[in-house]
């Protein structure tokens, strides 16, 4: 992979990047598009296909992620990509087994809250696998989804702080037609889990309901957080992991809400964690 994009760079060609986990959906699709257009018709669009073990904690489902390498390869190529990278785990992670892998980025402001407070040990695989895929992949672009809103402000920032000649696109969250974001994890979902899983995109709509009826700087961020904990867990399989409103520069809580305000919620629903995000 590293070979031929230094090929590719050379002959003038360029390189965007689409990491995935794959099981791929449309809202990755659109993700492809976003590189298309960064990189032009005779650019190289490369998505990238791994499953990575640094961000997956102890009890997570690493084993059970789905899986469909044949799909996903079909859907890259009605998509128009060029390049889909696939590579195995002891590949990318060379020497882990044996202890001689040692060298991981941690940020350790951004990824320090939500998703990070949650699962503490992602960001650190998240940021090493990102920076490694850089490296493998030379991309000008790489583009990244909305709805994992906090992992594209920790990757933006990594590129800045390290210094990656690289510029970070932000493509919006893609729905299904009830509302609910797109996402790999939506496949465990069972039909009556899945009917409840819209509560995530409820909740998102009632935050903007309770924004456009109050004053600025008048609605409290902690009772609106309880509110819509009720709604959300009066679904029967609904479970919250965490509501949070933040400042979208610095990620970090804020008291009041008001316009402008990004609200981010983790649920299980079943077993099933899911997580969205939107700006009221």
């Amino acid at each position: 992979m590293q070979r031929q994009a230094i090929a590719r760079r050379r002959q003038g060609q360029r390189v965007a990047l689409v990491p995935t986990m794959g099981y791929l959906h449309a809202g990755h699709m659109s993700l492809c598009l976003r590189a298309r257009r960064a990189v032009g018709p005779k650019g190289l669009v490369v998505v990238s296909l791994f499953v990575n073990p640094t961000q997956f904690g102890p009890q997570e489902d690493l084993q059970s992620y789905p899986r469909d390498f044949s799909r996903d390869r079909k859907m890259c190529e009605s998509a128009g990509v060029d390049v889909l990278f696939a590579p195995r785990t002891d590949g990318v992670y060379r020497g882990r087994k044996a202890g001689t892998y040692s060298t991981y980025i941690v940020e350790e402001a951004l990824s320090q809250g939500m998703e990070g407070a949650s699962r503490p040990s992602h960001f650190r695989g998240v940021a090493t696998i990102v920076a490694k895929l850089f490296n493998l992949v030379l991309p000008e672009v790489a583009v990244f989804g909305a709805k994992d809103y906090q992992q594209a402000a920790v990757i933006h920032r990594m590129t800045a702080n390290l210094d990656f000649p690289i510029r970070i696109v932000l493509a919006p969250t893609q729905r299904e037609s009830d509302g609910l974001a797109m996402s790999s994890r939506n496949a465990y979902l069972s039909p009556t889990e899945r009917k409840q899983a819209v509560c995530l995109h409820q909740a998102i709509q009632g935050a903007r309901k309770e924004v456009a009826a109050r004053p600025p700087g008048t609605l409290s961020a902690r009772k609106l957080e309880l509110t819509l904990k009720r709604q959300i867990e009066n679904h029967p399989d609904a479970q919250v992991d965490y509501i949070e409103f933040f400042d979208t520069r610095t990620l970090r809580p804020v008291d009041k809400v008001a316009r402008g305000t990004r609200l981010a919620l983790a649920v299980k629903i079943g077993r099933t964690r899911l997580i969205d995000n939107a700006s009221l």
